[in-house]
């Protein structure tokens, strides 16, 4: 008796929504999903910016699965249905009919822990939904990393599911064989070429332009630690973007890897044969703006990551894979309760990609129907755009740091997308998207007066800001930026300090390095603490606007705090209400964070 027959009488349906940053929300999801088939579920899986929030009325049983973004948003894709289920008109008994449970992922180093996944089960239950599991929560501080909550988070879960749903008699029971899982496609020998090559695939995607390389320039001191450009990126007509939106770049991974991978996974000799790809689980994803006739070459030099530091899930599928048995063994200790700790010693600890594990268990010969099953799927890097579309309506300007750095095995490391992009020569064409960020609006009155935060990269958002604004004739802007030296890494210093001979702009500089030894530091929010009274003026008196920009690490709080303090200090209030104070400026889109992990 298949799950299909017994849907007819005994709906064994459930859906997962998850929203993602970096794609571990996803692949959490999909890991989900393939345990629940295992209780003869029949699992659907979305993204929540791919599935319309209304639908949930419809449904009786969701698990969301929600990442953290920044230090305490909700990712971008999950502004629509956040936005939908915060309206004051919902009854309270909307969601009468719906049991849910929520894990969420995030990072316990910052203050609002898996904020969207608590506030999200919180607004669920307020509207009448019963919560069939305590909520999860994935830490990255954790020694296992998120794997340190989800699994036994899972274990509840898949219990509670069990009660809901009993296995009826005469259906295998999870646990009882050792099989290997399905794969997720189907491979059909190619019988011609394919017509298309990867470049024209995302070009067919409207949001994609064909975009030539003009500048890649050096921003910091060529003695400096850190390799920063500005790149510029030229197309043929006129872009449509906001401050605060996203330039979408598919990177690609170097030939020289790619060639040692194929050889070390015994794909050498196929490496260039044509396959067609039948997607048979669609529970399971496959990468986006992927040729479903392709070759493996092409498959891992575009679209699966094999730098990518393994997960445990590789490793249960990739026992399959193996002959060796001493190979085996070892990945037996690994996904023991015993040896949670030597995998991470393995794989998180030292960065170990999934190209280097492969090296030491050559034993391995992975079909090319599972490939999608352990591989992550190269994922797209989202840039913020430095430019006004006003000022240049053809161009996109990025401020981007070169990634690299040492492994505590002293191995150097690149990063995919922006090794990728410093590869590029002048003249180089490439695909990039342009994607609304959601996160960042201008005041609609010119003479709203507005204070920019912009440490390191975080400039780059900010430019964009000060730049629109400028041309626009608003000038009460003041902008904050931070870096470690004036003659090391004060990025765009001739443009700023154009507008402030212009009257369009304060300007403010943090230089944490370039003071006197042993005088403390100076970052940004010690100087918006010494313009407290201003501060005070521009978002108390006048009703101005904050924008928050770059790392999330203490730098977002830091700010705040000094926002804080400037309230209770000039403004005459008491530290609680000027912990409302700000609260109700973030509620009422007047402060704006944009800040990243």
């Amino acid at each position: 008796m298949s799950p299909d027959v017994l849907d007819d009488e005994h709906p064994r349906n459930l859906t997962i929504l998850y929203a993602t940053e970096t794609g571990n929300a996803q692949d959490v999801a999909e890991r989900l999903a393939r345990q629940c088939r295992q209780l003869h579920l029949i699992p659907k899986v979305f993204s929540v910016d791919a599935y319309s929030p209304e639908d949930i009325i419809s449904e009786t049983l969701i698990i969301f699965i929600i990442a953290t973004a920044g230090s305490g948003k909700e990712p971008r894709s999950m502004t629509s249905l956040w936005t939908m289920l915060l309206r004051s008109d919902l009854p309270d008994d909307l969601f009468e009919d719906l049991d849910f449970a929520v894990f969420g992922l995030g990072d316990s180093a910052y203050e609002k822990f898996c904020w969207p996944a608590k506030l999200l089960a919180r607004r669920l239950v307020s509207l009448g939904a019963t919560e069939i599991c305590e909520r999860g929560e994935g830490d990255e501080q954790h020694h296992l990393g998120v794997d340190g909550g989800l699994e036994p988070w899972k274990a509840k879960l898949l219990e509670a599911l069990s009660h809901l749903f009993p296995i009826p008699p005469g259906l295998e029971q999870p646990g009882e064989t050792d099989t290997l899982p399905p794969a997720r496609v189907a491979i059909v020998k190619s019988k011609e070429s394919s017509p298309h090559e990867p470049a024209d695939v995302l070009l067919k995607d409207e949001q994609y332009h064909l975009a030539t390389l003009t500048r890649s320039d050096r921003i910091t001191a060529a003695d400096w630690y850190q390799d920063v450009r500005h790149v510029e990126f030229d197309v043929e007509k006129d872009l449509d973007y906001s401050p605060g939106d996203v330039a979408v770049i598919h990177p690609q991974i170097p030939p020289e890897q790619v060639d040692a991978f194929l050889i070390c996974a015994g794909y050498a000799n196929i490496a260039d044969e044509e396959f067609t790809i039948e997607h048979t689980l669609t529970d399971q994803s496959l990468p986006d703006h992927m040729p479903r006739t392709i070759t493996l070459r092409t498959l891992f030099s575009r679209y699966l990551d094999i730098n990518a530091v393994p997960r445990r899930s590789f490793f249960s599928m990739l026992r399959y894979f193996v002959s060796d048995e001493l190979e085996k063994e070892k990945i037996d200790e690994f996904l023991s309760p015993e040896g949670a700790d030597e995998l991470y010693e393995y794989t998180q600890l030292v960065h170990r990609s999934i190209r280097e594990v492969l090296e030491e268990f050559r034993s391995a010969r992975i079909p090319r129907e599972y490939v999608f099953d352990l591989f992550p799927p190269l994922r797209p890097r989202e840039f913020s755009i430095a430019s006004s579309v006003h000022r240049f309506p053809r161009k996109v300007q990025l401020c981007i740091a070169i990634v690299q750095y040492r492994t505590r095995l002293k191995i150097p490391r690149r990063g995919v997308a922006t090794t990728y992009l410093s590869s590029l020569q002048i003249g180089n064409k490439i695909p990039i998207g342009i994607k609304k960020g959601g996160l960042i609006n201008l005041p609609a009155d010119l003479e709203t007066p507005i204070i920019c935060v912009g440490p390191g990269t975080g400039i780059a958002p900010v430019r964009a800001v000060i730049e629109e604004r400028a041309l626009l004739g608003a000038n009460e802007n003041i902008l904050y930026q931070g870096c470690r030296s004036a003659l090391k890494d004060q990025f765009y210093q001739a443009e700023f300090e154009s507008l402030v001979e212009k009257g369009s702009l304060t300007y403010r500089v943090a230089r944490s390095r370039d003071g006197p030894e042993g005088v403390k530091r100076t970052y940004v929010q010690d100087l918006l603490l010494e313009d407290a009274e201003r501060v005070w003026d521009i978002v108390g008196k006048k009703g101005g606007w904050l924008y928050i920009s770059g790392s999330s690490n203490k730098m977002p709080a830091g700010v705040r705090a000094a926002v804080r303090e400037a309230i209770v200090k000039h403004g005459g209030k008491t530290e609680e209400e000027a912990v409302e104070y700000v609260a109700a400026m973030e509620r009422e889109g007047r402060l704006i964070e944009d800040c990243w992990s």
